[in-house]
């Protein structure tokens, strides 16, 4: 699984390299996320290890997608919430994003 991620790493998308822009160094609540992480059988595009946060970033072949869902509940059978944003959202509204992965840290930290 380890040299998949990075080759995962090395082909990213243009979303997901904006994203990891943001989320990078701990910069977005001080929380430490990597890249391209192997949960079960399944490699998550982004990863929160302590709140247990996967972030997976979708392209138009996941439109129509029936994996995704099994996909997701296999990735929370580990004890991880999935989180989803589309590429065209990450890269059009960003901002807007940023904020929903900041509310589903609050929520993992059991902030109000």
């Amino acid at each position: 699984m380890t040299g998949i991620s990075r080759k995962l790493r090395s082909n990213a998308t243009d979303a997901e390299r904006v994203l990891w822009s943001h989320l990078r160094a701990s910069q977005l609540g001080g929380v430490k996320f990597t890249r391209q992480f192997p949960i079960g059988i399944y490699i998550v595009d982004f990863a929160c290890r302590s709140l247990r946060l996967a972030i997976e970033c979708d392209g138009g072949q996941h439109s129509e997608s029936k994996t995704d869902a099994a996909r997701s509940a296999a990735i929370e059978d580990h004890g991880y919430q999935v989180i989803r944003f589309w590429n065209h959202d990450i890269l059009e509204n960003t901002d807007g994003v940023l904020e929903a992965i900041l509310e589903e840290i609050a929520l993992a930290r059991n902030e109000p």
